[in-house]
């Protein structure tokens, strides 16, 4: 079953330009997985520093091989990742299946 995975991050004002590059670089790690369908990045207006990433994934277990594998964790650490912040600056990972409610 599709899953979305929604992605927080926060960094400092002066390493926005960190995060980004790291969102680009396991963006295009991402692109190339089994089971990846398609991601979008947001960047709040109201919060400087604080980012939306959402992707696509055909199921759970493909996003769990992917978050758990060692290319996506090179990517992470190589593209300046440990140093945006705690964590990473990721401070918020929620799995959701679309509810279907029936008909009205």
């Amino acid at each position: 079953m599709i899953v979305k995975v929604l992605l927080k991050r926060y960094v400092p004002k002066e390493k926005e330009s960190e995060l980004l590059g790291l969102i680009r670089a396991l963006r295009t790690l991402t692109t190339k997985q089994p089971g990846y369908v398609s991601g979008e990045t947001f960047k709040r207006i109201d919060n400087p520093g604080e980012s939306l990433v959402i992707s696509i994934w055909q199921s759970l277990e493909d996003w769990e091989r992917w978050v758990n594998s060692t290319e996506r964790q090179v990517g992470d650490t190589g593209s300046g990742g440990r140093a945006l912040g705690d964590k990473d600056g990721l401070w918020g990972v929620s799995i959701c299946q679309k509810q279907v409610l029936g008909r009205w």
